[in-house]
C-alpha cells in the first residue's frame, strides 16, 4: 500500500468510529402526563411490559444473526436502514473471518422508552438502551409496526453522541405523541431539517444551512476525513466527491413535551474517488476490501453508505439550532466504475 492509500485508509478508519464509543449521551427526562398543549389526551398503545417483550423478540433475532453471521430470516424482525447496516456488517465479518463490528452491539437493557398514544398504523416506539459492556454510548432504537397483523421490527439504531441531552418525553404510562414529517411550529419541518442536515454533511461550513445546524461529532469526523482523503488523492492528481441524499419516506418523528421533535431518518451517501491518470483506485479500508472482494479495480471507485441520523428539531421560538444527537454510519457497497 503506497503512502496515499495509507493516508486514506487511516482517514476512513477514523470516519468509521465516529467517536461514538466514548462517554454516553443523556437519556430523556421523563415528564408528567401532559402534552405540549398542557392537557392529557389518549392512552398509550403499549405497556412497558409489552415493549420489553417486543424488544426481546427483536434482539433475539438480531443477536442470533450476528452470532451465526447469517441474515436468513433477519428481515422478519429488522428492516429499513437497520437491516442494510447490520447486513453489511455481517457480510464484512463473514468475508474477513472476524467478529461483527462492535458498533453493531445493542444492549438488552434500556434506560428509557417513549411509547406513543396514537391509534392506527404504522406505530412507532423509541427506546434508549443502557451503555454497552465496553462503555460505548447508549443506543436510540426505533421499532415500528406497519399493521395490526405484522411484527414490530427494528427500523433504525443510532449511537448517541458524547454529551448529548435528549428532549423530555411523557412517562410511558401517559404516552407521547408521534409526529409527522411535516410538523409545523418548529425551526424547520422534520423533512426539511433532514434535507438541511444532508446539505451540511455534503458542504460543511459552505452550506447555506450551516448556521441552522449545531456542530456535532459526525460533521467533525466527516470534515476531517474528507480533507485527509482529498489531500491524499490530490498528491496523485486524483479527486473525490461525496453526495448525501435523504431517503423519501424514511423518517420517524416523536414529539417532546417542550414543543420540539426528535427525528430519526435515513440519509444515503456516495463517495466517489478517482485516481490520477494511469492509476487504479483501490479499496481504502478493511471494510471496503471485504465488500469489494475479488472485484477488478479501475481508475474510479464508488463507495455507498447508509446513515441513520437522529436530530432534535426545536420549536420555532426556542432560539435553538437543529442538533444531531446520534448516528450510525456504515459502508454497504463498494464498486469500480
Amino acid at each position: 500500500m503506497n503512502r496515499t492509500m495509507k493516508t486514506i485508509a487511516a482517514a476512513l478508519a477514523l470516519a468509521a468510529s465516529l467517536s461514538l464509543a466514548g462517554c454516553e449521551g443523556q437519556v430523556p427526562q421523563v415528564s408528567s402526563g401532559t402534552t405540549t398543549s398542557g392537557t392529557a389526551t389518549a392512552t398509550p398503545d403499549l405497556t412497558e411490559a409489552q415493549e420489553q417483550a417486543i424488544r426481546k423478540s427483536i434482539l433475539d433475532a438480531y443477536h442470533a444473526a450476528g452470532d451465526e453471521k447469517k441474515t436468513d430470516g433477519l428481515d422478519a424482525r429488522v428492516t429499513g436502514p437497520a437491516y442494510d447496516i447490520y447486513s453489511s456488517r455481517i457480510a464484512i465479518a463473514k468475508a474477513s473471518n472476524s467478529a461483527v463490528d462492535k458498533y453493531a452491539t445493542i444492549p438488552d437493557e434500556i434506560a428509557q422508552t417513549v411509547i406513543p398514544t396514537d391509534s392506527g398504523w404504522p406505530r412507532t416506539v423509541f427506546s434508549i438502551t443502557t451503555t454497552t459492556e465496553d462503555q460505548q454510548s447508549k443506543r436510540l432504537l426505533v421499532m415500528t409496526q406497519e399493521s395490526a397483523q405484522s411484527n414490530y421490527k427494528l427500523w433504525g439504531m443510532a449511537r448517541l453522541f458524547q454529551g448529548t441531552t435528549l428532549p423530555s418525553f411523557a412517562v410511558p404510562k401517559i404516552g407521547a405523541s408521534m409526529g409527522s414529517a411535516t410538523d409545523s411550529g418548529l425551526v424547520a419541518t422534520p423533512v426539511d431539517a433532514v434535507k438541511q442536515y444532508a446539505d451540511v454533511l455534503a458542504n460543511g461550513t459552505s452550506s447555506k444551512y450551516a448556521a441552522n445546524i449545531a456542530d456535532d461529532e459526525l460533521r467533525q469526523n466527516l470534515a476531517t476525513t474528507t480533507k485527509q482523503v482529498a489531500d491524499g488523492m490530490a498528491r496523485n492528481n486524483g479527486t473525490q466527491k461525496q453526495t448525501f441524499t435523504p431517503v423519501d419516506g424514511a423518517i420517524y418523528v416523536m414529539r417532546s413535551v417542550d414543543g420540539g421533535d426528535l427525528v430519526v431518518a435515513q440519509i444515503n451517501s456516495e463517495w466517489t474517488r478517482q485516481a490520477g491518470e494511469g492509476r487504479e483506485s483501490q479499496p481504502a479500508s478493511d471494510d471496503e476490501r471485504a465488500l469489494f472482494g475479488n472485484g477488478k479495480s479501475t481508475s474510479t471507485m464508488k463507495v455507498s453508505y447508509v446513515n441513520t441520523i437522529a436530530l432534535y428539531v426545536p420549536s420555532k421560538d426556542s432560539g435553538k439550532q437543529i442538533t444531531a444527537v446520534g448516528a450510525d454510519r456504515q459502508v454497504v457497497k463498494v464498486e469500480a466504475i
